[in-house]
């Protein structure tokens, strides 16, 4: 499946730096705004070690691993909504995405410029997410009236009944925008009974802290009030803190000595690790095989996917075709240390096509077209 993530923010917040750091690109990232003058995408390769245990095992040529796309959004402004800025385009980019990440700036530098006079990350937010609940309101209203017409015109008494629960749906959800209460919207729109548009303020997202590097030394990060005040606003769970300025610089050097600078900052774990699996994490993400002598190929499904959904991810037919699946997981065959010691432990089975697919499953399908 595909999965793009859109970082947007306010102009000189560090979201080009980060998108150069993500994939090893080249997009300008000058001091001053609307550097970003057209969306930059590109796609990263998800790390996973699992995939180098499996290498060895299978002794296969390649690997081919998940990937993420990451949208380099331009910075937006307040009133983007009616076109201010780069305003209108842009909101649009974002309704392609399916997780938003808000990069928001946590560090001082009277020589980086800014677009208010102070630093205040949970306002910076704020001003994003009013300019995307303009937007919807704008959206919303157009499609009442697309729906108020279509009730008029429905052909049976279902049709007309669903176009109506749409019509209640659309309202409340407009009320919400208007008091901009986003949190609202979201619930309207997961326990609503019928589905609308898919709105820009709904929108799954994480919160990523751009922080100076000199937050990363023993993570003082933590003491850094910006931070800690999305922290609060936002729970831990859902900030990532990273220096962009940082990230930058290792994805440029050898990996000898991108690990040399890391434990010079004493960092475990490369920032943008942290907001791949985040991404992941936050869109419900986990990670099937299929491994063979030519290549272990990592596949991403929703959580929850059948193992006949799954099979589709890797051609249409194994899908429409599917009879069963040998399937056991990656845990299990590190454990064992071998297939044949995997398959003398019983845990290869096979599986018919209403098999909930589980984070590290092998698969192999058997099908007829």
């Amino acid at each position: 499946m595909g999965i793009q993530a859109g970082l947007v923010g306010l102009p000189n917040v560090g979201k080009s730096t980060l998108f150069n750091a993500l994939t090893k690109s080249s997009i300008p990232a000058e001091n001053y705004p609307f550097c970003t003058i057209d969306p930059h995408v590109a796609i990263t390769e998800v790390s996973d070690e699992r995939m180098l245990k499996l290498l060895k095992l299978y002794d296969s040529k390649k690997l081919i691993p998940g990937t993420v796309t990451f949208v380099d959004i331009a910075g937006l402004v307040k009133g983007a909504a009616t076109g201010e800025g780069l305003g209108n385009q842009f909101l649009s980019n974002i309704r392609e995405c399916d997780l938003i990440l808000h990069v928001l700036r946590c560090y001082e530098d009277p020589n980086i410029i800014h677009t208010s006079a102070t630093i205040d990350p949970v306002s910076d937010y704020e001003i994003i997410m009013a300019e995307l609940m303009l937007k919807d309101i704008e959206s919303v209203v157009k499609r009442l009236e697309k729906v108020e017409k279509s009730i008029k015109v429905a052909s049976t008494p279902l049709e007309k009944k669903t176009y109506e629960q749409e019509r209640e749906l659309l309202k409340a959800v407009n009320a919400a925008l208007e008091k901009g209460d986003a949190a609202a919207v979201t619930t309207l729109i997961k326990d609503a009974p019928v589905a609308t548009l898919p709105l820009l303020s709904a929108k799954n997202y994480l919160i990523i802290a751009n922080i100076a590097e000199s937050d990363l030394e023993d993570d003082a990060y933590t003491n850094n009030p910006h931070y800690k005040a999305l922290v609060k606003h936002f729970g831990e769970h859902r900030v990532v803190p990273v220096s962009a300025k940082i990230e930058c610089e290792l994805s440029r050097l050898p990996d000898e000595e991108a690990a040399d600078m890391m434990s010079m900052f004493g960092l475990k774990e490369r920032g943008l690790q942290k907001v791949i699996r985040a991404t992941y994490e936050h869109l419900g993400l986990i990670t099937f095989f299929t491994c063979g002598p030519k290549e272990i190929h990592a596949w991403p499904i929703k959580k929850g996917t059948t193992i006949k959904k799954a099979a589709g991810e890797i051609h249409t037919d194994l899908e429409r075709g599917f009879i069963c699946s040998e399937i056991f997981n990656c845990a299990d065959l590190f454990a064992a240390g071998s297939m044949s010691a995997l398959k003398s432990s019983g845990k290869m089975r096979t599986e018919g096509a209403d098999y909930l697919v589980q984070d590290g499953d092998i698969i192999l399908v058997r099908f007829a077209v």
